[in-house]
């Protein structure tokens, strides 16, 4: 179980908190790139940290991460014009610039003279991949852009989705480092899901419901192995890395596609999920790439023109209580992603932790928690930066191997678990 006030620092990332704080360390996705599409594309609304923010590319192509609200009379600029390398406010034509900086009061006389005094709050926008990043802290402390190798490989390497999950940001990623629950929720989709099927590692998943957990600290965060009897003498061993505060990678199976997730705070009760495959050494197959948008996988099918999954809370999922029984889907619930999505959304907006009853299997949560409070307190404290900042703890692969008894996975795997440009994976 965990106390309440460690839950209360854990899950709230609103200005002016300790997780907040921590979460304004890092680069982190703000929007996909798919969303401001060309210059003077509408403007889109977002929420991050609990702060209501507008993106929007102007007219050269710059990106921008501003205040929703015009410093004028609180107008959301989302009904604004993009035109002219500026957004001008349809109240009265303020224009603000992609770093927040007001340009234009057209009821001024001496109007340079005034806007030099009007600026909203702006975040730096950036393209990497197929993501828009931002950073929310310290100018004087922004570090490096981030190197994740999903977003780095060539285009046709690499795809992207996100996902509205409603319910906060910690139960969400927890999931993420959870291997025990496929097993069992996610027995299903091991058969029948293209982007799962058809791997040896499916094998011994299924065969040993009762995984053996070890975890070690990384630079950047954590690696979390779990271990499954394997033929004689030997153990499956699949390998979770956890690059603070919110990036997971899913080990791989056989030559599928490498599945990882972010998980974004909206607000203390709603994150995005965005979740991506890659493949560090051949480009994605057609089937492979059409099967992530239909939302096989990680991803999701989502209502047209939104984020929001077809399936959710306020239609239960469409929940099939017939699949359920044949155990097509375990839980009565269609899609990986949405078999996470129900079970930790159906823990209620943030869950009380305080009633838990955790195993040996829950390792991994239980020093990631503890990871995550230790920086928490030692950046508000002390104004330590957090593991993960620097862009060499990015560099992180999942893995899945197969180990003799006398081996330590985390011995054995070194390399496997470092990104190496064009070389495979490690799978089974």
């Amino acid at each position: 179980m965990l106390r309440p006030d460690i839950n209360e620092l854990l899950t709230r990332t609103g200005p002016g908190t300790p997780m907040g704080a921590l979460f304004r360390q890092y680069w982190m996705p703000a929007c996909l790139a798919e969303e401001l599409p060309e210059d003077d594309c509408p403007p889109v609304r977002l929420k991050l940290l609990s702060e209501r923010l507008i993106a929007f590319r102007d007219t050269d192509g710059r990106y921008g991460l501003i205040d929703e609200f015009c410093a004028h009379r609180g107008a959301s600029l989302w009904f604004g014009r993009n035109e002219e390398r500026g957004l001008r406010c349809p109240y009265h034509g303020w224009k603000y610039d992609v770093t927040g900086q007001c340009v234009e009061v057209p009821s001024e006389a001496d109007n340079s003279s005034f806007c030099q005094n009007v600026k909203l709050t702006a975040y730096p926008l950036v393209k990497i991949g197929d993501i828009l990043w931002t950073y929310m802290g310290d100018p004087a402390k922004q570090p490096p852009l981030p190197e994740f190798e999903f977003a780095l490989v060539p285009p046709e390497q690499t795809y992207t989705s996100k996902r509205l999950q409603q319910c906060n940001w910690l139960q969400a990623f927890e999931g993420g480092i959870d291997s025990s629950h496929v097993t069992f929720l996610h027995s299903g989709g091991l058969k029948t899901d293209p982007l799962f099927r058809g791997a040896k590692g499916n094998e011994y998943n299924q065969n040993d419901k009762k995984p053996f957990f070890e975890v070690a600290d990384s630079d950047g965060g954590l690696f979390v192995g779990a271990r499954r009897n394997a033929e004689e003498g030997k153990y499956y061993w699949r390998i979770t890395p956890w690059v603070m505060p919110a990036f997971t990678m899913v080990p791989p199976r056989g030559d599928h596609p490498i599945h990882g997730h972010f998980w974004i705070p909206i607000d203390d009760e709603n994150c995005w999920t965005y979740s991506f495959d890659y493949h560090p050494v051949r480009a994605l197959t057609t089937a492979e790439r059409q099967a992530m948008i239909d939302g096989h996988g990680v991803h999701s099918e989502n209502i047209p023109g939104t984020y929001r999954p077809v399936a959710n809370r306020d239609n239960d999922y469409l929940m099939d209580r017939e699949k359920q029984r044949s155990g097509e889907y375990y839980s009565g619930v269609k899609g990986i992603a949405m078999q996470d999505a129900s079970l930790q959304e159906s823990m209620g907006p943030i869950v009380d932790r305080s009633k838990e009853r955790l195993v040996p299997a829950d390792a991994g949560i239980i020093k990631a928690r503890q990871k995550l409070r230790k920086a928490a307190i030692a950046l508000r404290d002390h104004g330590t930066t957090p593991p993960g900042v620097d862009p060499e703890h990015h560099r992180v692969r999942s893995a899945a191997v197969v180990l003799p008894h006398s081996e330590s996975f985390l011995d054995a795997c070194r390399d496997d678990v470092r990104v190496k440009p064009g070389m495979p994976i490690a799978s089974v």
